[in-house]
């Protein structure tokens, strides 16, 4: 898909950037990002790339402080299905994680809101570490369990990537990057961003979801072809 650039683009002269729209407890966000990860490991100018993470809002109905749910007990309520499809839903998106590498344990995961911990991403964001954290998130989710609306997991999680847990604590009390959220959030919306994982490379080609390993080499290729080798020396766009 090609896009029209916006203000969430643009790279400096010799890079390639790769903006990112995911929540943290979105199942096809977590593996569509180890596709990524893995076809950058193929790519030859994979030094050259930046991957930016934007805030976007699987279960907006779920409210701020709510008590966490289980996965299939929220797809249950929300979609009035019986919880055993709910279940057997996980479990199949659970052996396609498993497909690429990842672990997933549905079972004792627990929903809840994700605006505090897309906070915490731009928190790490502005201290070069958002890959790190957007990962540490993931698996914090879906392989242990962890509660990440809680401002304590969320400090402690912050530290374990190299962050100052008192620092990203202050920044989550005092909703600092809150608006940052926000602006993620609207400008998906103009974009007409309605499902995630959504990648934008070089501002202008799109992949969503989690697309074989195969699909994001070609789309890596033909932007860092198109907007970093064709561009003009010195050139910014």
């Amino acid at each position: 898909m090609l896009l029209m650039g916006g203000e969430a683009f643009g790279a400096p002269s010799g890079r390639l950037v790769v903006d990112v729209w995911s929540d943290v407890v979105c199942p096809f966000c977590y593996m569509g990002d180890t596709l990524l990860d893995q076809a950058l490991e193929q790519f030859p100018h994979a030094a050259d790339v930046d991957v930016r993470y934007h805030s976007f809002l699987l279960m907006p109905d779920v409210a701020e402080g709510a008590a966490p749910v289980n996965p299939a007990d929220y797809l249950a309520a929300r979609y009035r299905i019986p919880r055993e499809q709910a279940v057997a839903m996980n479990d199949q998106v659970t052996e396609r994680a498993r497909q690429v590498g990842l672990e997933y344990h549905l079972d004792r995961a627990q929903s809840v809101s994700t605006r505090t911990a897309h906070q915490l991403s731009h928190f790490a964001a502005t201290h070069g570490a958002q890959h790190e954290m957007v990962r540490r998130l993931f698996r914090a989710y879906f392989t242990e369990g962890l509660d990440l609306s809680d401002h304590a997991v969320l400090g402690d999680l912050a530290a374990e990537v190299g962050l100052d847990r008192d620092a990203a604590l202050a920044a989550l009390a005092s909703q600092e990057y809150a608006a940052a959220v926000e602006a993620d959030l609207e400008q998906a919306r103009r974009y007409g961003i309605n499902g995630v994982p959504f990648f934008v490379f070089a501002g202008r080609y799109a992949v969503s979801g989690a697309q074989p390993v195969e699909a994001f080499l070609q789309a890596l290729t033909t932007s860092w072809d198109e907007t970093v080798a064709g561009a003009p020396a010195g050139a910014n766009r």
